[in-house]
């Protein structure tokens, strides 16, 4: 006899189709482990240089280093008159070694002002570009390249660049073409030399997090590679070198990223720089290292931001990740890489 082929149908208890867990009512996903990389010692230096201190600590601070000032001062008048009682000869010497370091402190004082003065030239010259941006004011654009063109004048990188950029100028009928031509022509080359200064300080950071297992050297690590990387992306950009100018960035710099968050580590970077699974693979401290590394490849893309005399055009402005991606190559390698 012939068996009839069809659909076999098996009857289920009803409570048994039934799923055993409501997905309402699940737990939700776990958050992420509490050791996971967070950057420590870029947190730690953003929120020691973004600190403001307080009317009493600038006081304290004031005049402690005013008493001591004029201690010093009359303390060494005092040396000075007493040789020359004692020993004329001796005495000379010694007033010629003090008028010596006078000189050379006015001169490093000459040379902080000379800094401050040239950071607020590119402020104001950066301020200036962007009102000529907004209402499409031809002739202040003009003025404006006419100012960037005396900035960098004395830059023999620039030669090309300087005569295409006049020529712009002299051409240019529009203000958005004429502000494409300064950033081809100027801005260009010292944006990929402020970049290579980026990812030499980021392979740093990075570096020193991952191998050398000192809270306080990655702090005191970040802090240096930070200070000279901001230094020389505004000597690039046309700033001086002075020592507390370079501080005075570096805080307007740190507090414009600790203000807008830019300082948090997120999801979206970490994954972005080297796939979800790849902290899982290595350990805290390679971790760290990645982490450190790009937020100081933040921090450099903002002090480019501050210094640059006029703001990045459409597509203009580096990723972070790309930075970090040329900073530590060889450094850190995916899993995909390892295989």
């Amino acid at each position: 006899m012939a068996r009839s082929e069809g659909p076999v149908i098996i009857e289920i208890d009803g409570d048994a189709a039934k799923p055993d867990v409501d997905p309402a009512s699940a737990p939700p996903p776990p958050d992420a482990p509490s050791d996971a990389p967070s950057g420590e010692a870029m947190q730690h230096l953003a929120c020691l240089a973004a600190r403001k201190p307080s009317r009493l600590g600038r006081l304290f601070w004031w005049s402690l280093s005013g008493l001591l000032s004029f201690a010093l001062s009359l303390a060494a008048w005092q040396w000075v008159t007493a040789l020359l009682a004692s020993s004329p000869v001796l005495g000379y010497v010694a007033t010629a070694l003090l008028a010596a370091f006078c000189l050379a402190a006015l001169g490093l004082a000459a040379r902080e002002l000379a800094g401050f003065a040239r950071l607020g030239r590119l402020d104001r010259l950066r301020q200036l570009a962007d009102q000529a941006a907004a209402q499409e004011e031809l002739s202040t654009a003009k003025s404006v390249a006419g100012k960037m063109i005396a900035l960098y004048r004395t830059r023999p990188e620039l030669r090309l660049g300087l005569e295409a950029a006049s020529q712009a100028r002299d051409e240019a009928f529009d203000t958005g073409a004429l502000f494409t031509a300064l950033e081809t022509n100027l801005l260009a080359p010292l944006d990929r030399a402020a970049e290579v200064e980026i990812e030499a300080a980021a392979r740093q950071v990075a570096t020193i997090t991952a191998f050398v297992p000192i809270a306080l050297a990655d702090v005191l690590t970040a802090l240096t590679a930070n200070l000279r990387m901001i230094r020389r992306i505004a000597q690039i950009y046309g700033g001086r070198g002075s020592a507390f100018g370079a501080w005075r960035l570096t805080r307007a710099v740190l507090s414009h990223l600790v203000a807008t968050g830019a300082v948090a580590v997120g999801d979206d970077l970490i994954g972005s720089l080297a796939g979800g699974s790849f902290l899982s693979k290595v350990s805290r401290r390679f971790g760290e290292g990645l982490v450190n590394g790009a937020l100081t490849a933040r921090v450099g893309v903002a002090a480019m931001e501050v210094c640059r005399p006029m703001a990045f055009g459409p597509g203009r402005k580096p990723a972070v990740t790309g930075l970090i991606r040329r900073a530590l190559t060889g450094l850190f390698q995916t899993g995909s890489e390892q295989t």
